[in-house]
């Protein structure tokens, strides 16, 4: 097996620390029914699920800003935001006056307010869970990343699922790893689980 080399964060001298609860906003990605049950189920998304509570409870005791984004698909989809299937987990529903943006594309940034709301709460520090790994919530990181923020991913509140690939199936865990691997190479900063993120 091959050496790992340093990663772009570390050649070009980027931080590696997490950024805090405190002064940051937390981004909670599709914690919704759709993950848990039926043909979108994902692999270790109860665990996922019970860390982002985590998060979310000490980004509410910190006063942080707190983002919860829901994908929507249209009736009859995983996606519907106006069913039950759509809605977002119950262990992770928003609480009055926590923002709640709705998106159509896997970037939480594409053709919504999400940036303006961040520049208008003045954080640049972003703390992400939510799923699916290897879709929205890396091209969240990334745009993230490319639009002047600082993103922290915590793998241990993020899933995905076992995909088909060229030369077969790719399992969820391999999937899990290479997406936060490739994530962590440069646009955001991956920390195992919630208790890695500081206060």
């Amino acid at each position: 097996m091959s050496t790992p080399s340093p990663t772009l964060r570390e050649l070009t001298g980027m931080s590696g620390d997490p950024a805090h609860l405190t002064g940051s906003a937390l981004v909670m990605i599709d914690l919704q029914n759709t993950y848990t049950q039926g043909v979108m189920a994902l692999e270790n998304v109860e665990p996922a699920i019970e860390q982002a509570a985590q998060l979310l409870e000490r980004a509410r005791a910190a006063g942080g800003t707190i983002v919860h984004v829901q994908h929507e698909a249209g009736a009859g989809t995983p996606y519907d935001t106006h069913a039950e299937i759509g809605e977002i987990v119950d262990a992770v529903a928003p609480k009055p006056g926590e923002l709640r943006i709705v998106k159509n594309f896997p970037s939480s940034f594409v053709q919504t307010d999400l940036e303006a709301q961040l520049r208008d709460a003045g954080v640049t520090n972003l703390v992400l869970a939510g799923f699916m790994t290897h879709m929205c919530v890396n091209s969240t990181a990334r745009s993230a990343f490319n639009l002047g923020f600082a993103p922290t991913v915590v793998a241990g509140a993020t899933a995905t699922r076992a995909l088909p690939g060229p030369d077969g199936t790719v399992p969820a865990d391999a999937l899990q790893s290479a997406s936060l691997a490739a994530l962590s190479d440069m646009f955001a900063v991956v920390v195992p689980d919630a208790s890695a993120v500081p206060d």
